[in-house]
């Protein structure tokens, strides 16, 4: 047996819980479910079925119906479930109630994406930012928060403070809380003086929607080897590569890919990591196109620039993966070459007349139109660059 198939049959056995609503249909449903199983394998858990409820609102002791609870109970003692994941933020009365019919851990989607972010965090940095998210988490549910099952048992939603029974006081957690902030605090500052360090160099900002390839695109323009890896949240850690395209220098940033229902308490805590996108010159916003909900992606990762302040910074839209673009039949291996053709320039006259953004189409992993980002890129940093070096000759 490979180690692979060994790490598959002890992994944690999970089932997905959705909610059908006037705001989410059940396709929208089952395309975030499907988002909650990839983040459910990239924690390290096998997601074993899908449950889905609908609702005019949630239930306000236990989010979805006491009847479906029973069904998904019985469901979990029949198939030797360890967990269940809700695609929402549970109130913390609502876990609790809830876990108390399940009789297994039960989790939230908050929950799960802090998990992996702990497990993502490499270093110190990170791994501070992702320990305050997570008390910030914690303290509102700390009374009865699985207190049925034996911590030892580890698994997912149980890394860093949460396996700690004696930080389950809420002084102690608090107190743990402002030694965080300032932690951090100093680490922010430090990395500000970092940023006015590097110089006037215009900088360059990738941005997007996890796992949508800013880290093979960031190898690819820097010809260096950031990590990448086809999981959520593979880059935590911001980098920062210094460029050069013909003679003109600049900076070019991989950060934090962005998701659906980003915790607040991540968005706070990895304030001197978007930090790197607040200050950057210019914005590439990389795109998945062969993923079916891009069009959302596109619009989630847009409100979170608008959150934290970047949303009017100049934007190059980049689709990448079209070599993996399909707007057909998914099944359909032995379409025409011809009508792929067609459906990819439908998509890219769409988007050119969509947006007043700079749009471009290219396959990061097979270099598909790279020569064509690298000029508009590179007349974009010039533009910027002639404005605070008017008498740098070697550009013209």
């Amino acid at each position: 047996m490979s180690m692979l198939e060994k790490k598959t049959m002890n992994a944690e056995r999970v089932v997905l819980i959705g909610v059908i609503t006037q705001e989410q249909d059940e396709k929208k449903v089952e395309e975030y479910l499907d988002e909650l199983a990839f983040l459910t394998r990239t924690a390290g858990a096998t997601p074993i079925k899908k449950f889905r409820q609908q609702l005019t609102k949630p239930n306000p002791k236990t989010f979805i119906g006491t009847g479906k609870l029973a069904e998904i109970r019985e469901y979990n003692r029949e198939n030797n479930i360890d967990t269940v994941i809700f695609d929402e933020e549970l109130t913390p009365s609502q876990l609790r109630n809830v876990e108390k019919m399940m009789k297994v851990k039960v989790m939230d989607r908050t929950n799960l994406i802090l998990d992996i972010f702990a497990r993502r965090a490499k270093t110190a940095h990170a791994k501070t930012q992702v320990e305050l998210a997570q008390y910030e988490y914690l303290l509102p549910r700390l009374t009865g928060m699985w207190t049925h099952l034996e911590r030892q048992r580890g698994g997912i939603g149980t890394r860093g403070p949460g396996e700690r029974e004696i930080e389950t006081d809420r002084r102690i957690v608090r107190d743990k809380i402002t030694r965080l902030k300032n932690q951090l605090a100093k680490i922010d500052k430090q990395k500000a003086t970092q940023r006015k360090n590097r110089g006037k160099l215009v900088r360059v900002a990738l941005v997007g929607y996890t796992n949508v390839g800013k880290s093979t695109l960031m190898n690819v323009l820097s010809k260096s080897e950031v990590f990448e890896e086809n999981k959520l949240f593979a880059t935590l850690d911001t980098t920062v590569r210094k460029v050069a395209i013909g003679n003109l220098p600049f900076l070019l940033t991989d950060t934090v890919g962005f998701i659906r229902k980003l915790p607040h308490s991540l968005v706070e805590s990895f304030k001197s990591t978007l930090d790197e996108v607040r200050e950057a010159d210019i914005l590439l916003h990389v795109v998945d196109a062969s993923h079916p909900g891009f069009q959302e992606q596109i619009s989630i990762v847009n409100q979170t620039l608008h959150d934290i302040g970047a949303g009017d910074t100049p934007t190059y839209m980049v689709f990448n993966k079209i070599d993996l673009y399909q707007n057909g039949d998914p099944d359909d291996d032995a379409e025409d070459p011809d009508e792929q053709i067609r459906r990819y320039n439908e998509l890219k006259e769409s988007w050119m007349a969509k947006t007043n953004q700079t749009s471009l189409f290219i396959s990061a992993r097979n270099k598909t139109n790279i020569q064509q980002l690298r000029e508009n890129l590179y007349h974009a940093v010039k533009k910027i660059h002639v404005q605070r070096y008017p008498y740098d000759d070697f550009l013209y």
